[in-house]
Parts: structure tokens; C-alpha cells; sequence
């Protein structure tokens, strides 16, 4: 593994550039971390939402949400100031399309619910949304979806818990929840890209919720290069071939040149 010190003890892109330029296949999995320089917070970093509010992972906890009314109407209330509808894309995101435009990319999943890959231009056929986006809202009951716009109208209209139209079942962003299951085919593509690629980039992602970082170990195990760049350590630094430390605004877009 290459720590990304130069001899100098300074951070160095060097090594990771060049298993990127010499790449032909690239995976990219991307988490919190390469959204919150578009003023996205991540979860768990030091100044993480739930770091900061342990309470508020109830609210993304499915058996609590379809319990308790009152956690959906908070849930709904903080939909409504998310950070996310302002947000653009940054460098990262520019940058990775960039990317998926030079023809090196063979799949972007990401673990966010942002929906700010697209914006950025990547071809949303390109594109796993692993945990589901907060674009859309889904019925638990019938499984209808429609945009979440139309429901945050309900609920700045007095709907303080919106049901579905449809059915009359409990409303959520179709996001995945903890105790949900991944949607299956996004999780076999996702799987199917990791032992096809021959460099697996990770930007932004603790590496700790599964089956997401499972990935990491499946490129390595297929013999895919394995580059991660993340401002803490993860779980898997120690089978990477490069970890970069640099900021990942300034560490992206060097790398994709």
C-alpha cells in the first residue's frame, strides 16, 4: 500500500494518477464525503449529522418511521429544509464526468441520494444509486412513486404526514432505509461492475456500511487496483494501492486531469 507521502512527508496524487491514467475499466464508488463541498453534510465525520445528533439516524431507520408517526412528521419537516435541493455540483462531481466522458468508466455507484452525479452530467445509464435517491417518494404500501416535490407541497400545505394518494399507505423518500433491503438489481450491477474493472475508485465513503463497501474487497479479490481517497482512515487502507489524504476538491479533479 502507498500511504500517499511523498519523501518529504507532503501528500502526494503521483501513484494514484498513474494507476488511473493506466487504467481501462474504472469503477467509482462514491459516498458523503464528495458531496459535502456542495454544502451536503456527511453522517458520520467529525461534524456529521449523526455524529452531531445521534437521534436523527431514527429518522432513517425504517421500523422506527413506519411505527411511530411522529418520527415521519419530523422526517418530513426535515425534508423540507434539506440542504440538498440548493445544492450543486462541485469539482468532484465535474470532474468524474469528465470521466465517464473520456469512455474509462464503466460504472459509478454511489451510496448518496443526492441525485448530484447526474446534475453533473454523467450519464445516469452509468450510474448505480445504491441507497436509493431522495428525488422521488415511494408508497410503502403499493410501491407508487412520484416526485418528492409534489409530496413537499403537501407538506407546506398543512400535511404534516402525507399518505398516498393511491392507497393510503405511509409515504417515504425512496431512499434505503437501515432495516430495508437494497433494490437486488442495483445491487448484482453494482456486483458485476467490481469484478469487471481493473481500478476501483473510492471517494468520499467511510467504508463501513455493507453491502456497499463489500465492493472494495470483491475489485480486489477480481485483481483490480484500489485507490481511496477519504480524509479518515477506512477499514480497508491496509489492501489499497493508494490512499490519498488530500482534500477530496483538490484530489479528484487532479486526478481525472
Amino acid at each position: 500500500m502507498d500511504s500517499g507521502l511523498d519523501r518529504g512527508g507532503n501528500p502526494s496524487l503521483g501513484l494514484a494518477q498513474r494507476l488511473l491514467a493506466g487504467a481501462g475499466t474504472v469503477v467509482v464508488l462514491t459516498g458523503a464525503g464528495i458531496s459535502t463541498d456542495s454544502g451536503i453534510p456527511d453522517f458520520r465525520g467529525p461534524n456529521g449529522v449523526w455524529t452531531k445528533n445521534p437521534e436523527a439516524e431514527k429518522l432513517a431507520t425504517l421500523s422506527a418511521y413506519l411505527a411511530d408517526p411522529e418520527i415521519r412528521r419530523r422526517a418530513w419537516r426535515s425534508r423540507l429544509d434539506s440542504p440538498t435541493w440548493t445544492a450543486r455540483p462541485n469539482v468532484s462531481h465535474l470532474a468524474l464526468a469528465r470521466l465517464a466522458g473520456s469512455g474509462k468508466l464503466h460504472t459509478l455507484v454511489t451510496q448518496n441520494i443526492d441525485g448530484l452525479h447526474q446534475a453533473a452530467g454523467t450519464d445516469p445509464d452509468l450510474i448505480v444509486e445504491l441507497h436509493g435517491t431522495m428525488h422521488q417518494v415511494m408508497c410503502m404500501s403499493c410501491d407508487r412513486r412520484s416526485p418528492m416535490a409534489e409530496t413537499l407541497d403537501r407538506v407546506r400545505a398543512g400535511e404534516e404526514d402525507p399518505p398516498c394518494r393511491e392507497c393510503g399507505g405511509i409515504l417515504k423518500s425512496a431512499t434505503i432505509s437501515f432495516g430495508q433491503d437494497l433494490v437486488v438489481e442495483d445491487l448484482r450491477r453494482a456486483t458485476r461492475a467490481a469484478t469487471e474493472c481493473d481500478l476501483m475508485l473510492a471517494i468520499g465513503s467511510s467504508l463501513g456500511v455493507f453491502p456497499a463497501a463489500g465492493l472494495v474487497p470483491i475489485a480486489r479479490e477480481n485483481h483490480a487496483a484500489l485507490v481511496i481517497v477519504n480524509a479518515e482512515e477506512t477499514g480497508f487502507d491496509s489492501i489499497a494501492d493508494a490512499v490519498v489524504r488530500v482534500p477530496i476538491g483538490e484530489a479528484v479533479p487532479a486526478l481525472v486531469g
